[in-house]
């Protein structure tokens, strides 16, 4: 029991330190613009990382249309359980579901494959932060602001990432050496700056009713055991596949949600930003439990 207790702190407590010291720049003032960083992952260092990793990971192409077919599957159970979650408790659909929808399966999610499950669980973690990353900067933009917009869908540079990371899966195709390298170097810097950048926001965000942050996390939690069993059971995963779709599916709500909701339900910014902090600190608790008695 003290060798699991080991291996699971192994593998959190580096993820808790990254994001700690983004926390405590945040606290001495230091210098650290979010968007111009979120900038340079979500058009750099997301798509170089997509392309230099599963370029090179025995993958095959079906298995990883498989867990992005679960992960799009899994989003949308979150949407359907969390609205029925949010008119039960009378909150407002606009504010909520996006956050109840979307993990934080960047930030947290692929540190923490790569250190439990290995090169192969973050390549199945991929596949979700995928499809996760396009809900965000779809359904989680069109949600809170009231409107459908498709643009942002197709000038998505992960869009393209993906689509070349299945060609040259499919065909066994590898890069010239000089644009691997560079692309490892670049998408390397994304699970750094992903961490720091999760630390610092955190500091920023304050809790206005910690009641409903506590309830909403605990909410969520429920539907990610329940759909995370659901879809293990449909797909019949095994192994590290498995053990990223659990993960993935226990990951707090997404930072990035609470940007769209404070630009377009300013009014409900604060419970949002409390939800997320809450459920971000829960994952010190359930993560250990789940790669212990889980995974």
């Amino acid at each position: 029991m003290e060798h699991l207790f080991l291996n699971v702190l192994n593998v959190v407590l580096p993820v808790l330190i990254c994001a700690g010291i983004g926390y405590g720049l945040a606290l001495i003032h230091a210098p650290f613009d979010n968007k111009v960083i979120g900038g340079i992952v979500s058009k750099v260092g997301y798509p170089t990382l997509i392309i230099s990793h599963l370029s090179t990971t025995n993958l095959a192409v079906s298995t990883f249309l498989d867990m992005m077919t679960a992960a799009a599957l899994a989003v949308a159970g979150f949407g359907v359980l969390g609205f029925v979650v949010l008119k039960a408790l009378r909150l407002p659909v606009r504010a909520f579901l996006t956050p109840l929808m979307h993990g934080n399966v960047g930030n947290i999610g692929l540190p923490i494959t790569l250190l439990a499950l290995g090169d192969a669980g973050m390549a199945y973690t991929m596949a979700f932060v995928v499809v996760v990353l396009i809900s965000i900067f779809t359904v989680g933009m069109w949600i809170p602001a009231g409107e459908f917009s498709p643009r942002k869908l197709a000038s998505s540079p992960i869009i393209y990432a993906v689509a070349l990371s299945l060609i040259l899966m499919a065909t066994g195709t590898s890069l010239p050496q000089p644009i691997a390298k560079s692309f490892d170097i670049l998408g390397g810097l994304s699970i750094p700056l992903m961490l720091l950048t999760l630390g610092h926001t955190l500091a920023t965000l304050q809790v206005k009713s910690l009641g409903r942050a506590i309830t909403l996390t605990l909410m969520h939690l429920v539907m990610a055991v329940v759909i995370a069993s659901a879809l293990i059971w449909l797909f019949g995963f095994t192994g590290p596949e498995r053990g990223a779709l659990i993960l993935c599916c226990l990951m707090p709500s997404s930072v990035a949600t609470y940007l769209f909701i404070d630009q377009h339900v300013p009014e409900y910014g604060p419970d949002v930003a409390g939800f997320i902090l809450v459920s971000t600190l829960a994952t010190i608790l359930v993560l250990p439990v789940a790669l212990s008695y889980w995974i």
